[in-house]
């Protein structure tokens, strides 16, 4: 099985990271590496620009691919988005000078906008002349060559180091598994491993000692996806509370536990998880 990972940028040391969390042993790469095997499984992954990677499924030049969801969307490729993977986070954001008059994305209409997504922007955006540019794109209002641009945000630091303001997004984008329209049978079994992994990183198993008469209210407050697993202890009166949470809800948790009486409470990393 050939899977495509992209050769260089933001995704590819994740991209890796996530080969090895999924148990596959990926053989680490060199630098002038073009494809490395597994050593767990008969998957052999190929370093290939990421904007290749959408037409490279579609056309059976590999079984699948983990590229970003705007590559995927921009490309137009005959594709099945198989699984998010939870990494390489941005935007598709409109973007105007600090001094524009334009609040929204419905002002734009009329205006001559730079982008290096122009199927993105054309679907985003009503009326409006489309400049397409390569490289740096949030200079092209400083030139004179547009009025807005389109592009790709992550924190906001370059938009704001170029005097730009965000007007609106355009699409919400993260690393993903792209498979072919086919429904393939091993791109389906791989994109499982890859879900497990993904919803693993998301969560934190639970454990903690709590008085019995606590434990209505404890229970109350932890927000696992089934009920938590209550045991008794060997100290009268006191039971131990196991549960899958949220990563994101640990911090509110914690103190709200210790305020109804938990004690001993340890939060431990999972590597899979299967709903």
């Amino acid at each position: 099985m050939k899977i495509a990972v992209p050769s260089k940028g933001r995704l590819r040391e994740p991209t890796i990271e996530l080969l090895h969390d999924a148990g596959l042993g990926p053989e680490t790469p060199g630098d002038r590496a073009l494809a490395f095997p597994c050593r767990n499984a008969p998957v052999e992954a190929l370093l290939v620009r990421a904007d290749d990677i959408p037409e490279y499924v579609q056309d059976g030049v590999v079984d699948c691919g983990i590229t970003g969801i705007d590559i995927v969307r921009e490309s137009g490729a005959r594709v099945t988005e198989l699984v998010r993977l939870g990494y390489g986070a941005c935007s598709l954001e409109a973007a105007v000078p600090e001094e524009s008059a334009v609040q929204s994305l419905d002002d734009l209409r009329g205006a001559r906008v730079a982008t290096s997504f122009p199927r993105l922007a054309r679907d985003g955006l009503q009326d409006v002349e489309l400049v397409d540019v390569h490289g740096s794109v949030e200079l092209a209002p400083r030139l004179g060559l547009a009025d807005a641009i389109v592009d790709l945000v992550s924190s906001g630091s370059t938009l704001r180091t170029n005097g730009l303001r965000s007007v609106g997004v355009l699409l919400e984008s993260e690393a993903v598994l792209i498979g072919p329209q086919s429904r393939d049978g091993g791109a389906q079994q791989l994109a499982g491993i890859f879900r497990s992994v993904v919803e693993a990183r998301r969560a934190r198993y639970l454990m903690l000692n709590a008085p019995e008469h606590a434990l209505a209210r404890i229970c109350d407050l932890v927000p696992g996806s089934r009920s938590p697993s209550v045991l008794p202890l060997a100290e009268p009166g006191m039971v131990a509370v196991h549960s899958v949470v949220p990563a994101e809800e640990v911090w509110r948790l914690l103190p709200a536990l210790e305020a109804e009486g938990a004690t001993s409470i340890l939060l431990v990393p999972l590597e899979r998880m299967l709903a």
